[in-house]
């Protein structure tokens, strides 16, 4: 599998060259349980010979939530550097037995996009894969507009589904985090249940104020009980932003 998305980004023009601006790091929690780590990045990089940011997240389980119910899922957009929308997106799922690959490659002028898995098809205009959706959210200021309007809705395509997410505003809350107590937006945004999420609205965002606008602390509503997801590293260009115990 490794070798095939090699192949698969060569084919498409990608090619890495830059440090990431961001990296964060996430440690996952089934309550006191240590249950998994995620890791996010954007990268600068240039795609069919123009310049794009390179977003990238992988998700694991660890100890023994690995034992019980192993995942290790990759998620990689490639997106506009100026609208933020994506021209490739890649999702390569692993959870136990179940395998999902799929690559979307997206013309944003013609309204369309092609899916290795479902081939060429027409989408709403300014369609978002889920992994750059929240980028997206933190470059276009959109928080302050959902604050304001209290919902929002975004066309969104996860793997080869094509969506409206509705992304609720549930508030401001102070929280104690690494970074000491940092105000919050609350956002709530839906998504597919796939295998593991209870609930379609079961997840619940905490993004600070500031300009970082960082997903600091998440908050999902499994199947297998509830899961907590805190922000344990924070790089910029290469520069840890949290004072490490």
């Amino acid at each position: 599998m490794k070798q095939l998305i090699i192949l698969l980004l060569v084919l498409t023009g990608f090619q890495a060259h830059s440090q990431p601006l961001e990296e964060m790091e996430y440690v996952l929690r089934y309550g006191i349980i240590k249950g998994g780590k995620a890791k996010l990045k954007a990268t600068p990089d240039t795609y069919n010979g123009q310049k794009v940011i390179h977003y990238y997240m992988q998700a694991h389980t660890i100890g023994l939530p690995d034992k019980l119910y192993s995942v290790n899922d990759v998620y990689e957009s490639f997106v506009d550097p100026v609208t933020f929308l994506p021209r490739a997106a890649i999702r390569n799922i692993k959870e136990q037995k179940y395998r999902y690959y799929n690559l979307v490659l997206f013309d944003q002028d013609a309204d369309s996009i092609y899916s290795k898995r479902t081939g060429p098809m027409k989408v709403p205009n300014n369609l978002i894969d889920i992994l750059g959706v929240f980028f997206y959210l933190r470059q276009h200021a959109m928080l302050d507009q959902i604050s304001l309007e209290k919902e929002t809705e975004l066309p969104v395509i996860h793997g080869h589904e094509i969506f409206n997410m509705h992304i609720k505003y549930l508030g401001t809350e102070t929280i104690e985090t690494k970074l000491g107590k940092v105000a919050c937006y609350v956002i709530s945004p839906t998504v597919s249940t796939g295998k593991l999420l209870k609930r379609s609205d079961g997840l619940k965002f905490y993004i600070t104020k500031d300009s970082k606008r960082l997903p600091i602390y998440m908050e999902f509503d499994m199947k297998f009980g509830a899961l907590k997801c805190e922000l344990e590293s924070y790089k910029i260009k290469g520069t840890e932003q949290i004072a490490q115990e």
